[in-house]
């Protein structure tokens, strides 16, 4: 968004100047009146502050003490506080920097404070740090700069983050045991590749008898390893590399997006975390007072997920043109059956706001389920994919070796 630097008077008629961003300067001159005051001049200026806060950002990354989830939960704990105390938000920010430890947070807090002296909502200085203010974050609190709950935002920011720190805690120790099977098989299958399969290769040809065709498999793809092996890694990294920029591209984000959340197993839990933060965030816009329209264009920039987000801008555009909330949302075809039903007792019941929470927590009580029995949904499919490698290596290694035995035996 660009940025404009602005001289106004404010009501006491003392000259004032600072910078803010806008769409344009009439969007600057729109906040500035809302907040007491009356523009004098306004014209572009470049975002100077911008490259320092990305290279100071890539800096702490790299050489700085990192910030923890479990710091940018302290922080969205304390902001809440602070604010439902009465104090202004400046102040706040300022306690905060004064008493946080980690030096990088203090840096970060130090920044804010400049940015909103500078003129700048607190949402438009938190995007200055990409790295550690999450869209998701970022979206959320300006849906409470806009309806004035701040300080429940920072209150639903710091539960997200809790829970989503015990989700990942739950994720981790149910993945530790598939993860370890899945790389000692991956070890194993180097190892016979390059050592085991020559070695039999080896002893086949010694006997000059046609092998099995799973075992030419086996020796062709041994073969193709031990001479290729270069290649092949070189192969693998260069379609990580690829992949990793193409999703960086607007339309291949949308596809990633839309594909995640198909995948087996993890695509419904993140489908449904995803729906959650929608849900919860659309109710506190709708407690507020925020119209129906204007809330959904609000948090479709909060579900940090292209694919979803596009279904929920379909959904504002319906509600634009006159439909139901029920209406678009079965059109949309993201949410279940229960929540559809959900939905349509709040919108005939006029309490939309608090069925949509109610449907936060629905979600996020079957993302906790479905974390809880990760482990029991992954061995399954982890007994089948190792019994369908060592069958393959029965078949190719040991199949052979009965029929010399058997023709040694005849001999």
């Amino acid at each position: 968004m660009p940025s404009f630097a602005y001289t106004g008077r404010d009501p006491r008629g003392e000259l004032i100047q600072g910078r803010m961003e806008g769409a344009d300067s009439g969007a600057v001159a729109d906040q500035l009146l809302n907040t007491g005051i009356t523009p004098v001049d306004i014209k572009p200026s470049p975002a100077a502050g911008a490259p320092a806060a990305a290279v100071s950002g890539v800096l702490r990354k790299r050489f700085g003490q990192p910030i923890t989830l479990v710091d940018l939960m302290l922080f969205s704990r304390q902001m809440y506080t602070l604010l439902k105390a009465g104090v202004p938000i400046m102040r706040a920010l300022a306690g905060l920097e004064e008493s946080v430890i980690n030096p990088s947070l203090k840096t970060v807090i130090a920044d804010l404070r400049k940015s909103l002296d500078s003129g700048r909502e607190l949402s438009a200085a938190l995007r200055r740090h990409p790295d550690l203010f999450s869209s998701f974050y970022i979206g959320l609190v300006r849906v409470g700069e806009s309806t004035g709950m701040l300080e429940t935002v920072f209150l639903r920011l710091y539960e997200h983050l809790e829970f989503e720190k015990e989700i990942r805690e739950r994720i981790k120790s149910a993945m530790r045991y598939p993860m370890f099977v899945v790389a000692a098989m991956v070890i194993a299958l180097i190892v016979i590749n390059i050592v085991v399969i020559p070695a039999f290769a080896k002893l086949f040809h010694g006997f000059n008898a046609p092998l099995p065709l799973m075992t030419r498999i086996l020796i062709g793809a041994s073969d193709f390893t031990v001479q290729f092996w270069p290649v092949i890694v070189a192969a693998v990294a260069l379609a990580a590399v690829g992949f990793r920029m193409w999703k960086k591209t607007p339309r291949g984000k949308y596809a990633w997006d839309k594909l995640k959340l198909k995948l087996p197993i993890a695509g419904k839990i993140m489908n449904k975390a995803t729906l959650a933060r929608f849900a919860r965030s659309l109710a506190l816009s709708l407690r507020s007072g925020v119209p129906v329209v204007q809330g959904l264009t609000s948090v479709a920039a909060v579900v940090d997920n292209d694919y979803l987000a596009a279904r929920i801008e379909g959904m504002r555009e319906s509600v634009e043109r006159g439909e139901s909330v029920l209406r678009t949302a079965a059109d949309a075809g993201i949410f279940t059956p229960v929540v559809l039903q959900m939905i349509a007792v709040g919108a005939e019941t006029g309490e939309l706001d608090e069925l949509m929470l109610e449907v936060a927590q629905l979600y996020e009580r079957e993302v906790d389920y479905e974390v809880k029995t990760l482990a029991a949904q992954i061995e399954p499919v982890l007994i089948v994919f190792l019994g369908v490698i060592v069958l393959i290596l029965a078949l190719g290694v040991f199949l052979p070796i009965w029929d010399l035995s058997r023709v040694a035996l005849r001999r």
